[in-house]
């Protein structure tokens, strides 16, 4: 009989062994498969630029160059009229004005740096046009989507103006609506670098930025 009790005794102290064993996991199980992802892990949370310095091919190369910037779209923006043509705003009748909109790494480039290299990209002191470009659609203008971008924007443009010959008259102005341009107009130095404007407008800008340091220079294909 003693044997027999010291059986079962044995077998039961064995179960509960068990039972405590399983509880113990449980306890250091559940708080890691609760935790949360390590935000180191995470993707980056990007922000949006939106402005215009004359022709969005040349702005669109030069910032398709700009280490943090993730996308960069040619577009309309400024205007009334839903959903322009090319066309449209090439009447300069519509308000728009061609603008680039861009994805950029907050982590890696701040707003303020990209204001930066969009008064070295283009003369914000001349009303209405850049180069030979010339109508209300190539004005200089930025177009804020926070208060936070529109209390950066007047900031840098207080701090640029000494460094120019005029005045700068660039708007400032709250983004309501961006339309992107037809696909033509996307991407279009890279893929028509051979054409005549990218070769005696687009190309010689990109390689006056690379002069100055305000683009990387480019790597040899």
């Amino acid at each position: 009989m003693k044997n027999i009790c010291l059986q079962v005794a044995d077998g039961v102290a064995a179960r509960l062994l068990r039972v405590a064993g399983l509880l113990l996991c449980c306890f250091y199980l559940v708080p890691v498969m609760n935790a949360q992802p390590d935000p180191t892990n995470a993707p980056a949370q990007l922000q949006t630029a939106t402005f215009g310095g004359g022709c969005f091919w040349c702005a669109e190369a030069v910032f398709q160059r700009i280490p943090g910037v993730k996308s960069v779209v040619s577009g309309f923006a400024g205007g009334a009229l839903v959903n322009p043509s090319y066309e449209d705003v090439c009447t300069g009748a519509t308000g728009h004005a061609e603008v680039i909109q861009l994805k950029f790494d907050p982590a890696v480039i701040s707003y303020e740096k990209i204001l930066e290299i969009f008064w070295e990209a283009h003369d914000p002191t001349t009303l209405n046009r850049q180069g030979n470009d010339k109508g209300t659609q190539y004005r200089s203008i930025i177009l804020y989507s926070d208060e936070a971008q529109k209390a950066a924007a007047e900031k840098s443009k207080a701090e640029a103006n000494p460094h120019f010959h005029s005045h700068i008259v660039t708007q400032i102005v709250p983004l309501t609506n961006f339309y992107p341009a037809s696909a033509h107009h996307q991407n279009y130095y890279n893929l028509h670098a051979n054409q005549s404007y990218c070769q005696f407008v687009i190309g010689p800008k990109l390689h006056k930025l690379i002069d100055k340091g305000v683009i990387p220079q480019e790597k040899e294909k």
